[in-house]
């Protein structure tokens, strides 16, 4: 039984190679060449504007985030300004307005935290439409160097069948 088994094994190994090597020997004509060559020089343009396209839009993304975060530092220290100016104000008040000028000093920095943590999502709402735009850039530019390379495959494959 180990002999047969090890004959067919021998068996397979043999007509594969024989296979292979047959496959190989097979020549392009002069047309399939200059559709592949016309093909790379495509692929490779496409693959060029992919990439420059691909910069762009991260840079584009990087920019974004950078305005949002700038945006965010300054609407803390807006806030933080309105804040302490609310305590000094109410420090500065008499005894008996103490408690009604610190009520409203507490009033001041819910009012000031609110406006911050607006500005702060509208800022991030704008960088993350930017973002998505870019990633958007970014698939289109994808998809149009497929279709190029899909197209090049194509003329490959009808200069072959000439």
């Amino acid at each position: 039984m180990n002999k047969i088994t090890t004959a067919l094994i021998v068996g397979l190994f043999a007509t594969s190679a024989f296979a292979q090597t047959a496959a190989d020997t097979t020549t392009t004509s002069p047309a399939v060449t200059k559709a592949q060559t016309k093909a790379e020089k495509a692929s490779t343009k496409a693959e060029e504007k992919e990439a420059k396209v691909d910069d762009k839009a991260d840079a584009k993304a990087d920019k974004a985030m950078a305005k949002a975060n700038k945006t965010i530092d300054k609407a803390d220290e807006k806030a933080e300004k309105a804040k302490t100016k609310a305590h000094e104000k109410a420090a500065k008040a008499d005894a008996d307005d103490s408690v009604k000028a610190e009520a409203k000093a507490e009033k001041a920095d819910a009012a000031a935290d609110a406006k911050a943590n607006k500005t702060k999502v509208n800022a991030v709402v704008k960088a993350d439409k930017k973002i998505v735009d870019a990633a958007g850039a970014k698939v289109k530019a994808d998809a149009n160097t497929d279709a190029v390379n899909a197209k090049g495959q194509a003329d490959i494959k009808a200069a072959g069948a000439k």
